[in-house]
């Protein structure tokens, strides 16, 4: 039976049917179907640091419990994120595939040095700036919907507000706003038929587009006056302007996935969420005081990014697994999230948690999402937007869900806004 196809009490049988020692949750088709969830349960339950032998990315380990990852993610001497060994992602380091250099893919002190460089652009003042333009933006956008016609929230939306907040982030002209999206895409879309690329030489030969591009604004910026933006800080810091260029794209590569993919897919998550659970879109609704809450909620319940990925330095023993120096160690950050440990009644998505922001969707330790401050504000301002204008987003149908173990999102999302009465 076809992924697609499975029902959540399908996917619960299938999950439980597998021999433990084989059981393997990174296969993209579970989280395109959102049938992942039995096989984190399980394995939280059974064997919370499970090795998977057989894989499409070969062998890995999985943690899948909160505290656990939160001690994986706070090690980096033992567990290094270092693109050389393999890099963030399960992917990293299989044939064909050799990871970038970009800071959120190195270990202290490089990491410390180039994060450093570039997070003024997200600092409390440069937010409090951008937030009157993303509200002009947002506002905008949801002016310009069509009421009481399906369209398209991913397309319309979620992707229109962060490429536009992605583009000055560059200050890249905005016209170039879904070129810069598109190349964020291709980045983590696995090559295959009908897919978004086709091949690996595909992606290779969209890459060189996106390389130039990049160089070109470089080369602006590394001989004007330094400015507030991205490319602007990491041409002008003295630790980073003279990287090498392989070095330079990595981080832009970095930067406009960590910019675009988390913001648009807990923006969709947030429709499909309430849609989901309309006594708490109702709260919300009723109660526009609950959307800080609502915002951190969703970025747990969405997960959007499914896992990141350590290679162990040494030998090592964890919770009395014997992990060995070279192994593949893949912190499930979609499953620390549901952890009944932690969080009370995790699977539900409730709006008003006593302690929404409990959750480790931007990771922990020196790599915690540079952005994670801008996430909630496009986050916050879009839903203030949207309940001073619209009774309701409705969902039309299930979205269709991105092929990956890795971006935990949405390619579409069907809804109508009702005309009001």
């Amino acid at each position: 039976m076809s992924m697609a196809l499975l029902d959540p009490e399908e996917a619960r049988e299938a999950a439980y049917a597998e021999p433990l020692e084989t059981l393997d949750p990174a296969q993209p088709a579970l989280f395109q179907a959102n049938a992942m969830w039995p096989y984190f349960e399980r394995l939280r339950r059974e064997d919370p640091v499970h090795y998977t032998a057989e894989s499409e990315f070969g062998p890995y380990w999985s943690i899948t419990k909160y505290h656990d990852i939160v001690a994986i993610d706070t090690n980096h001497q033992v567990f290094s994120s270092d693109f050389a060994k393999g890099g963030i992602t399960i992917g990293g380091g299989q044939a064909n595939f050799d990871p970038l250099p970009m800071f959120i893919a190195m270990d202290p002190p490089k990491h410390d040095v180039q994060r450093k460089a570039v997070s003024p652009a997200v600092a409390p003042n440069a937010l409090a700036e951008m937030a009157p333009q993303i509200r002009e933006r947002a506002a905008g956008i949801l002016d310009s919907l069509p009421i009481g016609e399906e369209f398209d929230w991913v397309d319309l939306v979620s992707k229109e507000l962060t490429a536009m907040t992605l583009a000055t982030l560059f200050d890249a002209p905005q016209e170039d706003r879904r070129k810069i999206t598109y190349w964020s895409d291709v980045v983590t879309a696995a090559p295959m038929p009908g897919g978004l690329v086709e091949s690996l030489d595909q992606k290779m030969d969209i890459f060189q587009d996106y390389h130039a591009y990049f160089t070109e604004l470089w080369n602006k910026k590394v001989n004007a006056e330094p400015h507030a933006d991205l490319i602007s800080m990491l041409a002008h810091h003295p630790e980073t302007r003279n990287m090498e260029a392989r070095e330079y794209f990595g981080n832009v590569v970095l930067l406009t996935v960590g910019g675009n993919d988390t913001t648009r897919n807990t923006i969709s998550g947030s429709i499909y969420a309430l849609n989901k659970n309309p006594d708490q879109y109702k709260k919300l609704r009723e109660n526009p005081d609950l959307i800080p809450s609502m915002v951190s909620e969703t970025i747990r319940w969405q997960t959007p990014l499914a896992h990141m990925r350590r290679t162990a330095n040494q030998d090592t023993e964890f919770k009395g697994k014997k992990i060995r120096e070279g192994d593949k160690v893949v912190m499930w950050y979609v499953s620390g999230n549901r952890d009944e440990e932690v969080i009370d009644n995790p699977n539900a998505y409730i709006i008003d948690r006593e302690r929404p922001r409990q959750h480790i969707s931007f990771g922990f330790g020196i790599h915690r999402c540079v952005g994670n401050r801008l996430a909630e504000l496009q986050l916050t301002i879009i839903w203030e937007e949207i309940l001073k204008r619209f009774p309701e987003v409705v969902l039309v149908e299930e979205p269709k869900r991105v092929y990956s173990t890795f971006v935990k999102g949405y390619e579409s999302m069907k809804v109508v806004i009702p005309r009001r009465n």
